[in-house]
């Protein structure tokens, strides 16, 4: 059985890309070295997310690229209003613009800064 789950993503942006998880989404960040930070936030299960300078060495030859083409679906507790406000005041001009509703899933759509598309949704 799958005790966890913890999604790595590469960037070259790891600075701007802690702060967008940490102010957006309420992670904490668990531990930080120079390539590396480890994000989390508590409850049952814990969540958890990386980000990896995509130039380090532990990434394999292959994959020295920053990440490309990834869709995450995140449930929040908060309203779309809210979410919004959320977006402005943690966000770029820019990236609050760019939030649109997904069609499909009636979720909130907002870009990170390595380019992952974050389905923002309420609980039904």
């Amino acid at each position: 059985m799958l005790a966890s789950f913890c999604p790595v993503i590469c960037t070259s942006r790891l600075g701007e890309s802690r702060e967008f998880y940490t102010r957006l989404f309420g992670f904490k960040v668990t531990h930080e070295g120079e390539w590396c930070v480890g994000l989390g936030r508590p409850g049952s299960p814990p969540h958890e997310l990386t980000l990896v300078d995509h130039s380090h060495p532990a990434v394999p030859d292959g994959q020295l690229f920053p990440v490309r083409a990834v869709r995450i679906t995140l449930e929040s507790d908060v309203g779309e209003e809210e979410f919004r406000r959320a977006v402005k005041r943690h966000g770029s001009d820019e990236r609050a613009s760019a939030c649109h509703r997904d069609p499909e899933s009636g979720g909130l759509v907002v870009m990170d800064p390595n380019g992952v598309l974050i389905d923002v949704v309420t609980p039904a």
